[in-house]
């Protein structure tokens, strides 16, 4: 059983990570001081091979500790790699730093910081590659049937089916469900090869057997009041007993708790432009780039104002009502693509496939995307941010926030010139259900970086539009 050997791999973990520090410090030194291509004369301002090796004392035991709090030896099963690399850099980079703070304030100026920079960055390669080994290990022993943890789930429900179709489709992790406890389901019923082995009642006789690692509670919504009991149960046998939730549908990727005096409230969904610190970035870039935007973009705007005018009558910019942050209208601008019409015919619907409302100069404009760059203006006014979801017209908001599940969650943040639906191909007559599950991806995971990310993919991709009509 896992549980009867999970403390020796750990420890066995810890042991093997200050293997790798100590050696790689002895490397970073030998390489500066000892190593053929070392031209350091030991006689001027060099301090003893003693001295050097002294700080192991503090190296080693600090960097595990740092590892520890950086998440480093909890389990790694289900969890993605890239995330615990980052933690090894992540853990290096603040290592670094306190010990250069150190030697600051005790006026240490004869310890050599290009060795401490060969140290720092041959650790992170030896222990991302002492993980990576002991991952593909465990991986190859899980795929023979080792090091396996063996899961009863209780409760038949969607969660209990998404569950076991995530560890159906990742054998690397070396889960087992054993079966499923339910108390309207007929036992025997079998899904993705689990079967229904009981009623939620047996788990007293099945947990006095200690042939469990773990119990997932999967129950479905109608019968959360049993939830209390069977915890109870649970925590009472010593098996490690873990909550998945059926309502993950209404719940966002990364939920977060608030502590309303000891009560924990759990937040719908998880927004991170509500912070002030983040708002107040976003609107900093918005600004800078919008300001560059429009120095950069100024000759293909003067181009695409003249041909507007002298190909079709009417204004050079179109101004359309579009719904923004908290579902407050503003107008858009877009430099005119079609024909003037009346509002009342404007309003029907879309473009659609060689529309003949659309002018030649508009088709261009249009497929280009030169027709959105008065949104500049937008970004610099406030009302639109570069990057977010695309805003939409009222009268189609109305229509989609009955149809679509989660609709109106993008009206959480501003809408943007670009997005990350629109880089991955969502523009124009597209499907609006998955346009939606891309705005939710990002308003939920919104980072600085990924912004930055999606700004520098739009200039590769997000210009050329293959379904603007």
């Amino acid at each position: 059983m896992i549980k009867d050997n999970q403390k020796y791999f750990n420890r066995l973990h810890v042991v093997l990570d200050a293997i790798i520090i100590a050696a790689s410090y002895m490397l970073a030194w030998y390489l500066k001081f000892a190593s053929p291509f070392s031209d350091i004369d030991q006689s001027v301002g060099v301090l003893s091979m003693r001295t050097y090796f002294q700080m192991l004392y503090v190296i080693v035991p600090g960097y595990l500790i740092l590892y520890y709090s950086f998440n480093l030896y909890t389990p790694k099963r289900a969890t993605v790699h890239k995330y615990e690399i980052l933690n090894v850099f992540q853990a290096n980079t603040v290592g670094m730093v306190l010990l250069m703070a150190g030697w600051y304030l005790i006026s240490q100026i004869h310890f050599s910081r290009s060795m401490m920079g060969m140290f720092y960055i041959i650790n992170i390669c030896l222990t991302t590659m002492g993980r990576s080994l002991i991952r593909m290990l465990l991986q190859y022993f899980r795929e023979k049937g080792y090091n396996l943890k063996y899961i009863l789930l209780v409760g038949y429900s969607r969660a209990a089916e998404e569950y076991i179709n995530r560890i159906n489709s990742n054998p690397q992790w070396g889960y087992v469900v054993r079966g499923i406890l339910d108390d309207t389901v007929p036992s025997g019923t079998l899904y993705k090869g689990v079967k229904v082995v009981g009623r939620i009642e047996n788990l007293l006789y099945i947990l006095p057997e200690n042939k469990l690692d773990e119990i997932a509670i999967t129950l479905s919504l109608k019968d959360y009041d049993h939830l209390e009991h069977i915890v109870d149960l649970c925590e009472k046998s010593g098996v490690h007993t873990k909550f998945i939730p059926d309502y993950n549908s209404l719940f966002p990727s990364r939920p977060y708790t608030e502590d309303l005096m000891g009560l924990p409230v759990v937040n719908i969904r998880y927004v991170p432009l509500t912070n002030t610190l983040n708002w107040v970035g976003k609107r900093i870039v918005d600004i800078i780039v919008s300001l560059i935007g429009l120095i950069v973009a100024s000759p293909v705007m003067v181009i695409a104002a003249a041909a507007v005018k002298c190909t079709s009558r009417g204004p050079v910019i179109f101004k359309q009502e579009r719904i923004g942050l908290h579902n407050k209208p503003f107008k858009m601008y877009k430099f005119r693509t079609m024909e003037v019409q009346k509002p009342s015919v404007e309003e029907k619907g879309w473009t659609t496939k060689d529309d003949p409302r659309v002018t030649k100069v508009g088709k261009f404009l249009r497929r280009t995307s030169i027709d959105e760059l008065p949104q500049l203006f937008n970004i610099l006014k406030g009302d639109m941010s570069v990057v977010g979801p695309r805003p939409e017209r009222p009268q189609f908001v109305e229509k989609f926030k009955e149809e679509i599940p989660r609709y109106m969650v993008k009206h959480q943040v501003r809408p943007g010139l670009t997005g990350w639906a629109q880089i991955n191909g969502y523009r124009g007559d597209t499907s609006i259900k998955r346009r939606i599950e891309y705005d939710i991806f990002y308003i939920e995971n919104w980072t600085m970086s990924f912004d930055i990310k999606i700004m520098f993919l739009t200039i590769f991709k997000g210009f050329i539009n293959k379904n603007a009509y």
